[in-house]
């Protein structure tokens, strides 16, 4: 009898720590993360308040004291499977999936920045269908990943998002391929024209060529950087596109020079020249062919989790796209963003 019940209590022991061990395992897969970030914004050469007026880019464009976003992510990573469920709620999230509520009466997908599966069909390939944000460009929409917090021309007149199907292959250790059909661009929850976009990357040891052939306009692009030093990061962006029938459309380029000073302080620089080919609409000058030199010089300083970002910026246009202390037009804008960046 002792027998019987020391074996039972033995199966309960390896039965409870087998079950441990999976549930460790599961939790290990299952994880959660995001950011908060919040802001200040003023206006150096033009007027705060009601006139406020701010660059045209997206994200960081509100006066005063103000709010960015909180950004909630859920992913599962498998063997084989996985997921990924990233929501967005607050201006910037907002800003950033502009066109899902609109599109679909009732639609619900407002706060969904990403919501994709993937499988793992070899070591070398996989395939993701759902919507993940584009693969053209130096900058992205969560804030965590940018160096500078207000984001550039190129970034912002260009792709946020795409819905649909992609091919990721790993040619080789340096050499990636991607293959992907998509709904329109920026479109969420469905395909409401009819029409599909067609979209490419090659990749070599960091550096991406990148093609974007939508039924409104085509893009190519390009993104990379170089480690110059241990100190001393190089990015680099630049971009053309045209619209279709030789409609409005854009060619820019910027660059990303960055300098870590101590191991909590970088020091960064955002040089863009972006020019609008016809009325393209991205500066706000409201005439034709006009351009804007841009520069952001940010400020980094970590602690722990939280991420302190002062930063200057001035544009330049070739036309009046701005207003000065005194309410009148000119052709550029001095301002100042004081950003806090919270990771988990």
């Amino acid at each position: 009898m002792k027998k019987t019940i020391t074996l039972f209590a033995l199966l309960g022991i390896i039965s409870t720590n087998l079950f441990a061990q999976e549930e460790s395992e599961t939790e290990k897969k299952l994880t959660f993360s995001g950011s908060v970030d919040a802001y200040y914004r003023t206006n150096l050469t033009g007027p705060n308040g009601e006139d406020a007026i701010a660059p045209g880019t997206s994200f960081a464009n509100l006066d005063g004291f103000a709010l960015g976003m909180a950004n909630l992510v859920a992913s599962y990573e498998g063997e084989k499977v996985g997921f990924v469920a990233d929501l967005v709620f607050g201006p910037r999230g907002e800003d950033a999936v502009f066109l899902s509520p609109f599109l679909r009466p009732g639609g619900s997908s407002n706060i969904v920045n990403q919501l994709y599966a993937y499988w793992n069909v070899s070591d070398k390939v996989t395939l993701t269908i759902g919507n993940f944000n584009t693969f053209l460009g130096y900058e992205v929409i969560s804030p965590t990943a940018n160096f500078n917090y207000s984001t550039s021309y190129l970034f912002s007149w260009g792709p946020f998002s795409h819905t649909g199907i992609k091919a990721d292959f790993a040619l080789s250790e340096d050499v990636s391929l991607m293959l992907g059909v998509f709904n329109d661009t920026d479109a969420t929850e469905y395909n409401f024209t009819g029409d599909y976009a067609v979209g490419a990357q090659l990749g070599y040891s960091g550096q991406y060529l990148n093609v974007l052939y939508d039924p409104s306009f085509f893009e190519i692009d390009f993104t990379g950087g170089f480690d110059v030093s241990d100190d001393f990061f190089l990015g680099i962006n630049a971009a053309y596109l045209s619209g279709e029938d030789d409609g409005p459309g854009f060619t820019g380029v910027a660059l990303y020079p960055q300098l870590a000073t101590s191991e909590n302080f970088t020091l960064g620089l955002r040089g863009e020249y972006f020019a609008e080919d016809g009325a393209f609409g991205a500066i706000g000058t409201g005439v034709d062919d006009s351009s804007v030199i841009a520069a952001t010089l940010t400020g980094s300083y970590v602690i722990d989790n939280l991420t302190i970002k002062p930063e200057l910026r001035l544009d330049s246009a070739s036309d009046d796209a701005f207003l000065d202390n005194d309410r009148m037009a000119t052709k550029s804008l001095g301002s100042f963003v004081l950003a806090a960046i919270y990771q988990f």
